[in-house]
């Protein structure tokens, strides 16, 4: 059975606390997978990820960069560009959480809006970072269905009147069926997810 969740956000501050709700629960090797049109919060989500796993530096879409990597607790950003997989440098700045004990080392932030094929993927090491000691965001990443990995969570993002967002989470493998079932008791009793709403339950 799929375990489905579906919330609703109304406001940036909203959709970057789902996102801190889910990151407080990752684990190493946890992968999100986060579809939608330009500009439906799949960034703004994955600064509230980012938040809650104690990450210091500010969070932006790595469009041009297709990675970013994010250490707990350090100012570095590494990114690694579809043409050369050569590390960059990125800016610091004050975190907004201190790291939690349990969390992943590092977040691996991927955005594979420009590739236009599943094989550019070997160009960045995208299958060998995901199985890598770290949690993985990936913004687009449904764009290549033959590429997804066996276990993930799909945070699908739909843009609605008056700026509100509905996100649509799906749960792919026993893992990731863990995770969302933890996210939606989260979601559902904080306040700023007022709205959660639980489509599907495991039994």
């Amino acid at each position: 059975m799929t375990l489905a969740l579906q919330l609703a956000s109304h406001s940036e501050a909203q959709t970057q606390q789902l996102g801190a709700s889910l990151g407080a629960l990752l684990e190493p090797g946890s992968v999100v997978i986060l579809s939608g049109d330009l500009g439906a919060g799949k960034t703004q989500f994955t600064k509230g990820i980012a938040r809650a796993l104690g990450i210091v530096e500010p969070i932006t879409s790595p469009t041009f960069n297709i990675l970013l990597q994010h250490e707990v607790g350090q100012s570095a950003v590494l990114g690694r560009s579809q043409e050369s997989g050569r590390e960059q440098g990125g800016a610091s700045s004050v975190p907004s959480h201190p790291p939690a004990a349990d969390t992943p080392v590092s977040l691996y932030h991927f955005d594979l809006y420009r590739l236009e094929s599943e094989g550019e993927l070997d160009d960045i090491d995208y299958f060998g970072l995901l199985e890598q000691d770290a949690a993985s965001v990936v913004e687009w990443g449904d764009k290549f269905p033959g590429a997804l990995p066996v276990d993930y969570l799909q945070v699908d993002f739909e843009l609605q009147a008056n700026d509100a967002r509905i996100l649509h989470g799906t749960a792919h493998g026993s893992q990731s069926e863990r995770l969302l079932a933890a996210w939606s008791a989260a979601a559902c009793y904080n306040d700023e997810a007022a709205h959660a709403q639980v489509l599907e339950a495991p039994l």
